[in-house]
């Protein structure tokens, strides 16, 4: 629809996903500086704040020589994502105890999905595939109206409700991390420690590999954020069955919301991080092996359901990394441990997008789909190498 109604490539269009991943990058340090300095509030308010203001220029674009205001107001969302992402993990070590710490990551996680299955389902309905140009831009306008008005909302929410901290620390780890004097915290000295702790690292590359088969096959399907390989269904599906992929990829989100809210539920219950990220990794592998090897059977029933399992765990391991790098790298911030994992899947995904499109345009689909099967293989061996060091379990009791 937007391709014909802003008569650019589809390449273009790509952009409006892909800008996320190039503005995290270099942005990730120095967000991750003001998070340390300045607290949550802040970030918060930053973060809604260019939301709200990237929705509202799009509305700038309604016209279909006006491409460059709605990538323009795509790209200050973008900005917007990098205060966001890092937050669900510190908020949980900030506002939540020991017992409840990794339910609150998982839920702030489900929040992330449950945008995404909103960007499935809300924008077919609001914009029509209409022929007349007066038309689709009235229906466009409401569409980027609606968005303005949630995002403004949600501005003035965290304006008047959100605060920095408790009264109270809600755990011994947090207390110890409030009484050290501010003189003593050097982010640079932060950055180094995390990238010399070697525990970290491997979980940093194992992160990144299990992201692959969600990010590189999004990617290139310019689907988004997170939504898995929705791309290999369009492949094998005949011409029409479109409404099926987007379905589809809303049974991968809905299925990764609920595989995120059980990963922290039982993380709170058990504290079992190594052997429960191992089992994770493990079933990621198992699932994306039954996914390619099943493709050729043109079932879109087996298709719903290996989609679903993959969206599952891969999705509920989001949580799951963010709490096992808190507890590896305590009492380092958390704001950065979860950046440098996002970052990392980021890096690999750009990296990994480009090859699987070789891959794709010299073999087949299959190649493709076994070519991430053999790096989530060697992620499940290096999971295996990640010593359990649980610190800021150690500093609570």
């Amino acid at each position: 629809v937007f391709v014909r109604f802003y008569g650019v490539s589809t390449f273009a269009i790509d952009w409006l996903s892909m800008c996320y991943m190039l503005t995290y990058i270099p942005l990730l340090f120095p967000v991750a500086w003001l998070l340390d300095k300045h607290g949550l509030r802040p970030i918060a308010l930053a973060g809604s704040a260019l939301n709200g203001l990237g929705a509202w220029v799009k509305l700038g674009s309604l016209k279909p020589h006006l491409f460059a205001v709605t990538v323009l107001g795509q790209v200050v969302c973008s900005v917007a994502q990098v205060f966001i992402l890092g937050m669900p993990s510190r908020i949980a070590s900030v506002w939540f105890g020991p017992q409840e710490v990794s339910t609150a990551c998982s839920l702030a996680v489900f929040g992330n999905q449950l945008g995404i299955a909103l960007g499935f389902l809300v924008p077919p309905v609001l914009v029509p595939n209409v022929e007349d140009e007066e038309k689709l831009a009235y229906h466009i306008s409401i569409m980027f109206f609606m968005t303005a008005g949630v995002a403004t909302a949600l501005f003035i929410l965290v304006v008047i409700v959100f605060k920095e901290k408790p009264p109270h620390p809600p755990s011994q780890a947090q207390a110890l991390i409030q009484s050290r004097p501010p003189e003593e915290y050097s982010y640079v000295r932060s950055i180094l420690r995390l990238l010399r702790n070697t525990n970290f690292v491997l979980l940093m590359v194992t992160y990144a590999l299990v992201s692959l088969p969600v990010w590189v096959l999004c990617t290139l399907l310019a689907f988004g954020y997170d939504l898995a390989p929705v791309f290999v269904c369009v492949c094998v599906l005949s011409q029409g069955e479109e409404v099926n992929a987007g379905r589809i990829g809303l049974t991968i989100v809905l299925s990764g919301m609920v595989g995120a809210l059980i990963s922290g539920i039982w993380l709170d219950r058990s504290k079992t991080y190594k052997q429960t990220t191992v089992v994770v990794y493990i079933m990621s592998l198992v699932g994306m092996v039954v996914y390619t090897f099943t493709l050729s059977l043109g079932s879109l029933w087996v298709l719903f359901v290996t989609a679903g399992v993959l969206g599952f765990f891969m999705t509920g391991y989001l949580p799951l990394g963010f709490e096992f790098a808190a507890e590896l790298t305590y009492p380092e911030s958390e704001g950065t441990s979860s950046g440098l994992l996002n970052v990392s899947a980021q890096i690999f995904g750009i990296a990994f997008t480009i090859s699987q499109g070789q891959i794709m345009d010299h073999f087949e689909t299959k190649a493709g789909n076994l070519f991430l099967c053999s790096f989530l293989f060697l992620g499940t061996i290096m999971t295996a190498f990640i010593k359990a060091d649980l610190r800021r379990q150690q500093a609570n009791l």
